[in-house]
């Protein structure tokens, strides 16, 4: 019966399916995407080309006149517009000439409900084994702990400047003690000369004074 009724577009859409090894929904989306984007192209005047397989063109023909077949005088012909769709040579010949046409796969035609079924499962499992891969290198790149090492090591770095200002602080409260100690010294120096001085007149007092008590002696002889 399915091959005296031909091929409808959903068994088209599960052959594709089977011989792709696509998943049928996505096999139908895409079929009913190609038509659409053929009609409205063809529709506006642009030709649409598939290599080796058809041609889908708009043809428009002018007005003219013409002659009736049966009489032979000459009619109006009216202006008229076309869809033509032409087979590609490499249609023709495989299908004048069966052998030269593509190998399918099993469950292509007649169609295998199980094969159509199992379409895309392959395809499916590598798409979650890549989600999982995904993941693992997404969480990867969550590895920041030697960032916070990097941090505590510069905790000494803040320490070794407050240990140089202490060292550099201790000379400068000595310095002072050691200059005022030297500014002391010369003032004693003064006090021993004004003391000599004053010893010097008190010789001077005695000496006379001695002199004084001869003359006195000498005198009183």
């Amino acid at each position: 019966m399915v091959h005296n009724g031909g091929m409808n577009k959903r068994d088209l859409a599960k052959s594709v399916a089977v011989h792709a090894d696509v998943d049928l929904s996505t096999v139908s989306k895409v079929l009913e995407a190609f038509t659409d984007v053929v009609t409205s192209i063809v529709s506006k005047g642009e030709p649409v080309v598939l290599t080796g397989f058809a041609k889908f063109t708009k043809v428009e023909r002018a007005a003219r006149m013409g002659r009736n077949p049966a009489t032979g005088e000459q009619i109006h012909i009216k202006a008229s517009k076309r869809a033509r769709i032409t087979a590609a040579k490499t249609f023709k010949d495989a299908v004048l000439a069966p052998s030269k046409a593509p190998k399918l796969a099993r469950g292509v035609w007649p169609l295998d409900a199980d094969a159509v079924k199992q379409a895309g499962a392959a395809a499916a499992t590598p798409a979650k084994r890549a989600t999982t891969t995904k993941q693992v290198a997404r969480r990867a790149p969550a590895k920041k702990a030697p960032a916070k090492r990097a941090v505590a090591k510069k905790a000494p770095a803040k320490k070794a400047p407050a240990r140089r200002a202490v060292a550099k602080k201790a000379p400068a409260k000595r310095a002072p003690a050691r200059r005022a100690v030297g500014k002391k010294a010369p003032a004693k120096r003064a006090v021993a000369r004004k003391v000599a001085p004053a010893r010097k007149r008190a010789v001077k007092k005695a000496i006379s004074t001695r002199s004084v008590a001869k003359k006195a002696v000498r005198r009183s002889r």
